[in-house]
């Protein structure tokens, strides 16, 4: 039997998430590793943990030593224990541009004129790095939803932990939206405030935008309906 392939990747890949999805089938055990720790569950980097369920990238999980299901997206987890090394990547990419530079000197005869051509390659990169953090921004984008979880014990020792994305936790109650955001202050967690703000703000714009919208089609309505009893005054 061939050795399974693992690719050197941070977080779970589309084809981990097919790999984990058949092992899920045919009644096998599934096993991802967490990225970052989670100190409030016991829960350092590396912790294991299996594989409940898959609902597009988001996967229900139950880590080893924690008796809850706790929903996870594909970009916190990864498919080994231990991250993969990164530096050897990095070298790899550096011995082409270490051989660009080496071939450089070679139009050492060439006139000024190419010098200062040779010049342009340099200034039509920086388009390239200006487009970079738009891409980072463009990625910051709100969660759908957001876990926060508050840990306590006898010891009076107190934590809170923060999960972007997921379903909603079983045996969660419901609040009202409103004591959210002063619940998040009040805790003093700037991690957990942000990310509590990020959703509440997104659901604000949703509900502005759909009120907007339905005062469109309320104008309307009105409009056709004054036409309406204008022509039925003219017959």
């Amino acid at each position: 039997m061939p050795p399974r392939r693992r690719l050197a990747s941070e977080s779970l890949t589309a084809d981990d998430l097919a790999t984990l999805n058949s092992a899920l089938a045919e009644g096998r055990r599934a096993t991802v590793y967490l990225r970052e720790g989670t100190p409030s569950l016991g829960l350092a980097p590396g912790a294991s943990a299996r594989v409940i369920a898959i609902a597009g990238t988001t996967l229900t999980i139950k880590p080893r030593g924690v008796d809850d299901e706790l929903p996870y997206e594909a970009d916190e987890l990864r498919m080994t224990k231990d991250a993969p090394p990164q530096p050897a990547k990095a070298a790899k990419v550096a011995k082409p541009a270490a051989a660009k530079k080496a071939a450089q000197p070679r139009p050492a005869e060439a006139p000024k004129t190419d010098a200062s051509a040779a010049q342009i390659p340099v200034t039509a990169a920086a388009p390239k790095t200006a487009t970079r953090p738009a891409k980072r921004a463009a990625s910051k984008k709100a969660p759908s939803s957001v876990t926060v979880t508050v840990f306590g014990s006898a010891d009076n020792e107190w934590s809170v932990s923060v999960t972007r994305g997921g379903r909603k936790p079983t045996r969660s109650r419901s609040v009202a939206a409103d004591s959210v955001e002063s619940a998040m202050r009040e805790l003093g967690d700037d991690v957990a405030l942000e990310a509590a703000s990020s959703v509440l703000n997104a659901a604000r714009e949703e509900a502005q935008r759909r009120v907007e919208e339905l005062s469109r089609e309320l104008e309307a309505a009105r409009r056709a309906l004054a036409a309406l009893e204008g022509q039925s005054e003219s017959e």
